[in-house]
């Protein structure tokens, strides 16, 4: 009779053997042999002799003393120069503030000279050419006006820069000369009658642009938050809420998180521009007939270069 655990013949089933896998045998035996068998070497073949040992230790003394060295010369020399560069610091600063105070002055004299010239003027003129040359000046910024109106304020969304490394992607919520000058544009179309940026007050030769990361108003730098001052009719909020300007402006603070608020305010003062830089147009002196070979008095005609063609002066950088 065969067993359940018998095999053809009747003997006992043979045991079965199993190869274990890759896994298995790397975290039963986890050190290369290689590695084993260098060890093994090293220990036969003995540490490192006494003179290897001393070298060793030498390199290393003399590896120290030249940094040590090298550390103490750069920071004496740090310290040798920070005076000096504390010095041209300070200077240029007092600079700075030399000339701020001299700018400060300037400004007061052409202020205190431009009120003496109003008062001669108007002194000079009847009552209703003067009152005609106020309301010309009020419009045309050269004198402070004052009145009710809108105050636009546009400001930048917060930096996103990485607080370890201080860079950043591109703020797209960043103002632009661009946005002051839809503004301003918005406001004229809107009906106002005298508009200032940050106190800078513009005219019909007023420039906005950029130069770098700062925006300049008639070349003057403003930095934010910026305000948009306008005087103007009653209606002036209205109508600039409802102005393309004002719902472009919308669209970028909904988007890019840059700070935009329109408010109506009382009572605001505009201070006047800087006199504006006008060019004039010369008249053109006709030249006048003569026979060949002599001048008129008084001809402004060019004379006659030995080619036969009339001599033109070139400026000095040639044609274009």
């Amino acid at each position: 009779m065969t067993g359940s655990t018998g095999g053809p013949t009747g003997g006992q089933r043979p045991a079965r053997t199993y190869t274990p896998d890759f896994l298995t045998e790397l975290f039963r035996n986890p050190l290369d042999p290689g590695y084993a068998a260098a060890a093994a070497r090293r220990q036969q073949a003995g540490g490192p002799t006494g003179w290897q040992r001393g070298a060793v230790r030498a390199v290393t003394v003399v590896t120290l003393l030249v940094l040590g060295f090298l550390f103490a010369v750069a920071y004496r020399q740090t310290v040798a120069e920070e005076p000096g560069r504390s010095r041209a610091r300070a200077g240029l600063v007092e600079q700075i503030k030399q000339r701020e105070g001299e700018t400060s002055e300037l400004a007061r004299r052409a202020d205190a000279l431009r009120g003496e010239v109003a008062r001669q003027r108007d002194a000079a003129l009847t009552g209703s050419a003067a009152a005609r040359l106020r309301d010309l000046e009020a419009a045309t910024g050269l004198v402070r006006v004052r009145g009710d109106g809108v105050v636009v304020r546009v400001a930048d969304a917060p930096s996103k820069a990485d607080a370890v490394t201080g860079q950043g992607g591109t703020n797209l919520g960043r103002v632009l000369d661009s946005d002051l000058q839809k503004i301003a544009n918005g406001l004229w179309s809107a009906g106002a009658e005298a508009i200032a940026i940050n106190g800078q007050r513009l005219t019909a030769t007023s420039t906005i642009r950029a130069a770098g990361g700062a925006i300049l108003v008639d070349y003057r730098p403003v930095t934010g938050p910026y305000e948009v001052s306008a005087i103007g009719p009653d209606e002036l909020e209205d109508r600039f809420n409802d102005s393309l300007a004002a719902r472009l402006m919308r669209n970028v603070a909904d988007e890019h998180g840059l700070s935009f608020a329109v408010r109506g305010a009382d009572d605001l003062t505009l201070p006047a521009a800087s006199g504006p830089q006008l060019r004039y147009a010369r008249p053109v002196v006709t030249p006048t007939i003569s026979a060949p070979g002599s001048s008129a008095p008084g001809s402004s005609a060019p004379a006659a270069s030995p080619t036969g063609t009339p001599d033109v002066t070139r400026p000095s950088g040639g044609n274009r």
